[in-house]
């Protein structure tokens, strides 16, 4: 794994709400003796698919691919994640190794987890516990979601819901304005169709207001028209 040096603005203590009360977020947000911030520059290498799985990662800034390559190379885009998720928890179920790749879109900073230290924290702390309980509970809902979005949406629906997504809307109280850099043969892969169908929906979105680009792509709410139409 390439690992850039840990930023020590990182390193800070974990502060407790109250005398006794474990802070969820500010053991996210620091590192410590199991666990250590990491920062990636964009397109750099996370982890490959093969690689000993050993740790659990959450995303405190940037932009993580997640993907899959078959025997013959052909590579599948599984997720694009941003701050506040988790992944690389296939560790905590048994899987010995990466059942596929990660790498940084952007310049991005992890806090990675080892799995023993994740097991200790989930058994120790109810606060951190429900918040990642939480987390894979909306992560299970999401791809079941993606599931349903493949076998009975369109394309065009397809692509409209993940730029949605992307900006995080209706995750925050506003969607972000501006997405990380995403190929369109990246969303192809997201959503399964071909470049030129991405290109086609993409510039109907354009003329329509639904995004517009300056310095990077962004996305407007009104989008959401286009998932909701029958």
């Amino acid at each position: 794994m390439n690992e850039i040096a840990s930023s020590s603005k990182t390193k800070s203590k974990i502060k407790l709400k109250g005398k006794h009360s474990f802070d969820a977020q500010a053991f996210l947000d620091s590192a410590g003796a199991a666990r250590r911030v990491v920062e990636y520059r964009r397109s750099q290498e996370i982890y490959s698919q093969g690689d000993p799985a050993t740790s659990v990662i959450y995303v405190q800034k940037g932009g993580v691919k997640l993907s899959v390559v078959n025997e013959v190379g052909k590579e599948a885009v599984l997720a694009i994640l941003g701050p506040g998720d988790f992944f690389g928890e296939g560790s905590m179920a048994g899987q010995p190794v990466r059942m596929g790749s990660a790498a940084a879109i952007t310049p991005t900073t992890l806090l990675v987890i080892e799995k023993n230290e994740m097991i200790r924290v989930l058994h120790a702390e109810h606060a951190f516990s429900d918040l990642f309980v939480s987390y894979m509970l909306s992560r299970n809902i999401r791809i079941e979601e993606d599931l349903i979005d493949q076998l009975f949406n369109s394309s065009e629906k397809r692509l409209a819901r993940t730029l949605l997504l992307l900006a995080r809307y209706g995750k925050e109280s506003q969607p972000q304005k501006m997405l990380p850099k995403v190929s369109q043969e990246m969303l192809a892969g997201m959503i399964g169709t071909t470049r030129s169908r991405v290109s086609f929906f993409m510039n109907k979105f354009r003329k329509l207001g639904f995004i517009h680009y300056n310095g990077g792509l962004h996305i407007n709410t009104s989008l959401l028209s286009v998932v909701l139409h029958e």
